[in-house]
């Protein structure tokens, strides 16, 4: 059964199934639970990726302790800067494993520098947890890149080995991660066969996003794509074939404004958000100032099933205000529109601890 759906439909089952209607969650982990994962991101020009799509949902409620608490308690873990439900770690040891004796430069690397990875897990059995800076670097053949990480011999190979599923992230000092050996990290639960897993995935991502393309661009954070997961649909006006969460369908619908995260999933896949809410979006915070059409990290604003403008503001901490440097408005907003994106900025500044300064 393919069914039809209109552009209205089709984004307000994206809104809805990733909590951002009228009905507002009430605890962060159930929010991390639904929503599959967040992406770890040390950016904070307004809050911490984290943080800033928890408040999104939770509002002003959200306690920024909540999410460090339960990444402390392990209840949700954070694995190669992603933060997902403890028990979900299940659905990715399979791949962990298969990584170990796979082919290719960075297994090569990983194999070169083997009493490295051996003295790094001797040392986390016996002191862990440790931060990478307290972890001598024993690499006999130093990791080669054009970018930030080349020569970050421990870094890297901490990485590695998070892949391989033999150390975790057990907690931070400031932005610091702090390593321990996976098994004092991860709850021991059953590994779910690697064909299993990915259904599995695809199904809690489609969950998640509501609707999305059976096969699409790849993420290195986070997949856009669900496979078969849920049933087919068309969407009027756009071009090829769907995938959307039934359980979705026929629901009333009823929306509000929000902030969002550069990050967030409702329009980190930039084609989904250009082909079903108009929405044109480009995190400028790698160009340079004069380039920039919107700001350094600017907002997008959601409001019912809309996305409607971008915000350009900062947290100045120092000066202690949250400074709204501009306002754009990709449709002219309406006395309503206004008085309910006045009120989302109030609260941000609110949560923040900050006063607003337009």
């Amino acid at each position: 059964m393919t069914h039809h759906l209109s552009r209205a439909d089709a984004r307000r089952i994206a809104v809805r199934a990733q909590l951002l209607d009228r009905r507002r969650p009430t605890d962060a982990r159930e929010v991390v639970r639904h929503l599959a994962m967040l992406q770890v991101d040390p950016t904070a020009a307004v809050a911490p990726n984290a943080d800033l799509v928890l408040w999104s949902r939770l509002g002003s409620a959200y306690e920024r302790a909540d999410l460090q608490r339960a990444l402390a308690e392990h209840t949700l873990i954070e694995v190669l800067a992603v933060i997902r439900p403890a028990e979900d770690i299940a659905l990715y040891r399979a791949d962990m494993i298969a990584r170990v004796g796979r082919d290719g430069p960075t297994q090569e690397w990983v194999t070169a520098n083997d009493a490295c990875r051996r003295d790094i897990l001797a040392r986390l059995e016996a002191g862990g947890p440790m931060l990478s800076r307290d972890l001598p670097d024993t690499c006999a053949v130093p990791w080669g890149s054009t970018g930030w990480t080349n020569n970050r011999n421990v870094t890297m190979m901490l990485d590695c080995m998070t892949a391989r599923g033999e150390v975790a992230v057990a907690g931070r000092t400031g932005r610091q991660r702090l390593w321990d050996l996976a098994d004092r990290v991860y709850p021991d639960v059953p590994v779910v066969p690697a064909e299993d897993a990915r259904r599995i995935r695809d199904e809690r991502r489609l969950r998640s996003l509501g609707i999305a393309r059976a096969r699409t661009t790849q993420s290195p954070v986070e997949a856009w794509d669900v496979g078969e997961a849920g049933e087919e649909a068309v969407v009027d006006g756009v071009k090829g074939t769907w995938r959307v969460d039934p359980t979705l369908l026929g629901q009333p619908f009823t929306g509000r404004a929000a902030l969002l995260s550069p990050f967030d999933r409702l329009v980190h896949d930039r084609t989904r958000a250009v082909e079903l809410f108009d929405f044109e979006y480009l995190l400028e915070m790698y160009k340079p100032a004069a380039k920039r059409r919107w700001g350094y990290f600017a907002l997008p604003i959601l409001y019912q099933d809309r996305l409607v403008g971008k915000l350009d503001a900062t947290a100045d901490r120092k000066a202690g205000v949250f400074r709204v440097h501009a306002l754009h408005q990709d449709v002219p907003f309406s006395a309503t529109m206004m008085t309910a994106v006045d009120a989302e900025l109030a609260d941000l500044a609110d949560w923040l601890g900050l006063d607003l300064a337009r």
